[in-house]
């Protein structure tokens, strides 16, 4: 398997966990229950989930008012993609 192949399984795994970590944790606020720390959701988001946090932001509706999610995963996603096209 190829260094390309390898890198856009990991891309395609981590962002299905980023979008798949903003539902759970908006059905936690929605419970009531322990909630995923806002520090997990932009962990993998740096790691290179920054696409499917957004997906999974905007399509749950949750922390979209908060700046620091607004405004910091779209960023985190145009620096992965200068990083990826640098290379």
């Amino acid at each position: 398997m190829s260094t390309r192949t390898i890198l856009l399984i990991y891309l395609l795994i981590i962002n299905i966990i980023g979008l798949a970590a903003f539902a759970i944790d908006k059905i936690r606020a929605m419970e009531r229950r322990f909630r995923i720390p806002e520090s997990v959701l932009f962990i993998l988001a740096i790691i290179g989930g920054s696409l499917g946090c957004i997906i999974g932001m905007h399509l749950f509706r949750h922390k979209r008012r908060k700046f620091k999610f607004s405004f910091g995963l779209p960023m985190i996603l145009v620096i992965q993609v200068a990083a990826l096209v640098a290379l």
